[in-house]
């Protein structure tokens, strides 16, 4: 094993060395977009840019890559993708929001990574500047790429078109996948689905003697399978079926039909032989190619005008989520530097993101949302070398690649708590084992709004009141069909915190400006702490409060989703992500120790930057919700994927001694509905000396509070 690692890591050195080479060779060779095509232009309305006109352009770019540059040659299967000329070609969509004088162009672009293909809307307050924005395509095995349009505009949603791996005498290369249907019943036939899109992959034979169907009763967290059973081959089809037509149904690639329907309590899993893997790596190259395009050329091959050529001096690449973790990826295989040895982006801000995207390997599903069975997780998830003694890693880190390269960009990262219970963050904090904090190099700022959802709640404060604005419904449970919350939504927002981070982000890239110090848990104290804001992620650990809302036991152990270390077969590279997946679904070897914040008297997380409605609370805010049952019942009980959820404050003291709830009442708390104002008023002042609020946010804050219902 070790050995194995030590060869892989002196390989990756000869491939920095190579690039460095290249560089040289390359002298400033563009970055290999050919063409562009531009299918669409639209005005905005100026009064919705700050009152400078803006226009959208939206159009295709058509690139090609040389599979032997060392720049590409770390994308799979890149060499069973290229044409008779030997070249690799693709086509992505992208939508340039731009000012239709460019003379009032502020010089930043940044440039969106597409989430499951659709675009991040622009942003006012950046086109109030002057901002470029640029939002190009990655993803090619989603629904839009297999139904590739003939244009793009605006407002569809991004696509990109690429090949697939071919064995060198044009026969298909073929392989063991894996799919999964949870929470159907009924006797209508049902589709493969991974996140909200079909699974990528078909089988080769509808002969079902050939796959393999199970049926499983439960699954824990820690990934036991509990009640499996095989179902025989004569009991399901690859085909359409409901009750108009039933079993065997029609034959169908993307279906399956079960003889005697599915139940809503048992999770059904099918392995089976697919063909022509999409060479799904090639976005990497893509989105880089199209980035150092806009930014620095002036004409495509052709000499059609690059539409902001001149007009970025700057760039920053951001993504949410799924695209967030498409930048840490992106970023530990080196692509931020082109074909010709230039630095692409200046700045990155992967949000809500503390893993790699699961994209550079064979059979890969990037949908995965780190579900059961899903990629994302292997390898380093920190940005500076650092061992990984559980799984037996290399020491390495996500930068390792950038910094031989001196290509590594200004980072901003931040997370809410549903990152942490839900998405596995907490190694990127403190590694495999737990041991210790892991240093944050200069390049990097980390910031926690603690006790958040998911890219944050609605806001306000009415959000938190029973009867007012708090929903008595909880939240869907995203994912593959996974169920419904118990608790109602939480409302912690990102978003004022999220509008002061831009402002330093734009500082710091354009003008050197240092941000605010990171402020995330830590298990060192840190100045003014008793003891470190990070803990083992249970309930005596993390003490958090009995409340008769929850069940005594949450959080407990078996709650979190823990970081899994999968076997996904000898020619998987954990420590990159890449290389041929070949177990069907993968073994687990071991369950990885998982770490949460601490909480306060009212379960509400320490270690996070200032946000209001956390220091004037309404109610426990939780980064996790509980799943109901109902028509979903398979995960019942369970942590419900990655949704937050939240616990009101009872209104008086006896409301609240009459359930034994432990926590202070809001008149205990705050006497009137002028105590609360004024506490909002205290929180926000703080927030913003700390530079986490706006002056324009902390002031419609205060106002919100003082037409609140809040103890009316």
């Amino acid at each position: 094993m070790k050995d194995g690692w030590k060869a892989h890591w002196q390989a990756a050195a000869r491939t920095a060395l190579a690039i460095a080479t290249a560089a040289v060779l390359a002298g400033t060779a563009q970055a290999r977009v050919t063409r562009i095509v531009i299918d669409e232009t639209l005005p905005l309305p100026p009064e919705a840019s700050g009152g400078i006109a803006f226009e959208q352009v939206a159009g295709r770019a058509f690139g090609e890559l040389d599979p032997r540059h060392a720049a590409n040659a770390l994308i799979q299967d890149i060499d069973l993708a290229k044409g008779a000329d030997g070249k690799v070609r693709y086509v992505a969509t992208f939508v340039l929001t731009k000012p239709v004088d460019l003379a009032k162009a502020s010089g930043l672009m940044w440039h969106e990574v597409p989430n499951r293909g659709n675009r991040r809307p622009n942003v006012p307050a950046e086109r109030a500047f002057g901002d470029i924005d640029l939002t190009s395509a990655w993803q090619g095995d989603n629904a839009g790429a297999t139904r590739v349009r003939p244009t793009a505009a605006a407002a569809q949603p991004h696509w990109l078109q690429l090949p697939v791996a071919r064995n060198a005498d044009g026969s298909p290369v073929t392989g063991e996948v894996f799919g999964r249907i949870v929470n159907r019943a009924g006797p209508a036939s049902q589709p493969l689905i991974v996140q909200t899109n079909p699974v990528p992959y078909k089988p080769v034979s509808l002969d079902t003697r050939q796959s393999k169907l199970v049926m499983r009763t439960a699954e824990s967290t820690r990934g036991e399978a509990i009640g499996e059973t095989e179902i025989a081959a004569t009991d399901w089809a690859w085909a359409r079926c409901d009750a108009a037509n039933p079993f065997p149904g029609t034959p169908d690639a993307t279906h399956i039909c079960l003889k005697n329907g599915f139940d809503a309590a048992r999770l059904y899993q099918v392995v089976f032989k697919a063909a022509d893997p999409h060479v799904l790596g090639i976005g990497f190259a893509a989105w880089r190619d199209l980035g150092q395009f806009f930014k620095t050329a002036q004409a495509d091959d052709a000499g059609t005008p690059n539409p902001v050529a001149r007009a970025v001096t700057h760039s920053i690449g951001r993504g949410v989520s799924q695209s967030g973790n498409f930048l840490r990826g992106w970023l530990h295989l080196g692509f931020n530097r082109d074909e010709a040895g230039r630095q692409v982006h200046d700045g990155l801000w992967p949000i809500i993101a503390g893993r790699r995207i699961a994209l550079n390997f064979r059979w890969a599903q990037p949908d995965g949302v780190l579900e059961l069975y899903q990629a994302g997780s292997e390898g380093p998830q920190w940005w500076s070398r650092h061992p990984d003694p559980v799984r037996g890693g290399p020491a390495a880190g996500i930068l390792d690649r950038c910094e031989a390269t001196r290509t590594c960009p200004k980072i901003i990262e931040h997370f809410g708590s549903a990152e942490v219970w839900a998405l596995k963050l907490t190694p990127e904090w403190v590694g495999t084992d737990g041991k210790a904090d892991l240093p944050l190099p200069a390049n990097v700022r980390r910031y926690y709004i603690a006790s958040s959802n998911h890219g944050g709640g609605a806001g306000g404060f009415d959000s938190s009141l029973p009867g007012v604005g708090l929903p008595a419904t909880g939240p869907s449970c995203p994912g593959n069909n996974y169920g419904a919350g118990l608790l109602p939504a939480n409302p912690v927002p990102h978003t004022e915190t999220v509008n002061a981070l831009r402002v330093h982000f734009r500082n710091w890239v354009m003008r050197g400006t240092e941000p605010p110090a990171s402020r995330w848990p830590t298990l060192a104290a840190r100045p003014g702490e008793a003891r470190g804001a990070l803990a083992l992620a249970h309930k005596e650990a993390l003490g958090f409060p009995t409340l008769p809302q929850l069940r005594a036991t949450v959080p407990e152990p078996d709650f979190i989703m823990p970081v899994l270390d999968y076997d996904w077969g000898p020619g998987f590279n954990a420590a990159d992500g890449s290389g041929v997946a070949s177990k069907a679904p993968p073994p687990i070897r071991q369950v990885l120790p998982m770490y949460a914040p601490r909480v306060d008297a009212d379960g509400n997380e320490l270690g996070g930057v200032p946000v209001v409605l956390l220091a004037a609370p309404l109610g426990t805010y939780l980064g996790w919700n509980i799943t109901a049952g109902g028509a979903r019942p398979f995960h019942q009980g369970q942590i419900c994927n990655y949704v937050g959820g939240m616990v009101p404050f009872a209104r008086t003291a006896a409301q609240r001694q009459a359930s034994g709830d432990p926590r202070l009442s809001l008149e205990e708390r705050y006497g009137s509905h002028d105590g609360y104002v004024a506490a909002v008023r205290k929180a926000a002042d703080n927030a913003q000396a700390q530079g986490f609020l706006l002056a324009e946010d902390a002031a419609r804050l205060v106002k919100a509070a003082e037409a609140s219902a809040v103890l009316r």
